[in-house]
């Protein structure tokens, strides 16, 4: 069987650190084009990379009846544009996350998935990751009997990504730490708990510590090559909310730059029977009694690498059609918490979904 022929849009980040080495390490994946808006980034993927051809208009790539499955990895805006034209042009699609920059945006990219009937996951890699599953069956299996709450922190003491580019522009991200951290928190809890379906939401989101970009203080920074002090500052660095869901109850406490020299990246599984704190991109602990007693103990497995299992599970699905967990109709109730999430602080009050 010949090999799936697979297009790069967007060559930046993301798609230098997990997508294309991911694609690159797998045997039924071809990589034929590297696309990007800035030809030298494309032209640099060719020659890092040694294959493919370099191209800045993303149409000319859904010419090509060779292609079957592209990655999308541009900045949020374009998310749901480039999506739906590939999902039109007949492409599978694995869109990094968040789906888009609003809930609008990304009911258009599921609709287009639906009319095309083509593969549209979104990159939620953390449904591949081997912790959170372990935790999802154990919750499955009732090991930690009824969960009736989650807790999820994501705080940093000063990690804004790219300050005044695209990362911190709203018309270009949609948003700040809680669309581009907090999607996966949140998706890891909907993940494991059975995706239940959102009920009310409250939250607010505030941007503080980022606006005086040129005096902001920081020790390292994502993105770094798309700072710029004289660009634009206008999303969240920190946001904390609470969601009642038909499943449990959960917590959302996130920042990516906060006073407190403590960064927290963990979330909370409080059940009756057990509980456990998952470490993000980590191992997890599990506590509960037994005989009269405390106990806690650390399970241990053999971790698989999740952003390869996420690109092999998309290549999979391509030829197979299987619906994998990351695929736009399960994704989509985060989007519609989040803008939830949004709505709520904008509004000062409680969204009721």
């Amino acid at each position: 069987m010949s090999k799936v022929k697979v297009a790069i849009i967007g060559c930046g980040t993301i798609a230098n650190s997990a997508h294309i080495p991911a694609y690159l390490a797998n045997p039924d994946a071809e990589i034929k084009y590297f696309c990007d808006i800035l030809s030298h980034k494309a032209q640099a993927a060719v020659e890092k990379y040694g294959c493919g051809i370099a191209v800045t208009d993303y149409k000319e790539v859904l010419a090509d009846p060779e292609i079957e499955a592209i990655s999308v990895c541009t900045p949020n805006k374009m998310h749901s544009i480039i999506t739906i034209d590939c999902l039109k042009a007949g492409k599978n699609v694995l869109c990094e996350k968040p789906a888009a920059r609003i809930y609008s945006e990304a009911l258009a990219m599921q609709e287009a998935q639906h009319e095309s009937g083509k593969v549209l996951n979104i990159g939620v890699v953390n449904r591949f990751n081997t912790a959170v599953n372990k935790i999802r069956e154990m919750i499955q299996n009732g090991d930690f009997g009824e969960i009736y709450h989650v807790y999820a922190s994501f705080r940093s003491q000063r990690s804004i990504p790219g300050l005044g580019g695209a990362f911190t522009t709203k018309e270009i991200a949609g948003g700040g730490a809680l669309i581009d951290w907090g999607v996966h928190y949140l998706d890891i809890v909907m993940y494991c708990t059975g995706d239940p379906q959102p009920k009310t939401v409250s939250a607010k989101a505030f941007s503080k510590l980022g606006v005086d970009m040129k005096n902001y203080v920081y020790e390292g920074m994502w993105a770094e090559d798309t700072k710029n002090v004289n660009g634009t500052y206008d999303v969240d660095d920190s946001v904390t909310a609470f969601v009642r869901t038909e499943g449990p109850t959960i917590t959302l406490n996130g920042a990516w730059a906060q006073n407190i020299g403590v960064p927290e990246h963990y979330i909370d599984f409080l059940g009756t029977k057990a509980g456990a704190r998952l470490n993000y991109g980590g191992d997890f602990t599990v506590y509960s009694t037994a005989d009269g007693k405390l106990i806690n103990y650390k399970p241990e497995f053999a971790n698989k690498p999740h952003f390869q299992e996420e690109i092999d599970g998309f290549v999979r699905c391509v030829r197979t059609g299987e619906k994998l967990p990351s695929h736009i109709d399960t994704v989509i109730i985060t989007a519609k918490m989040m803008q939830a999430m949004y709505d709520s602080s904008e509004q000062n009050k409680e969204i009721q979904l």
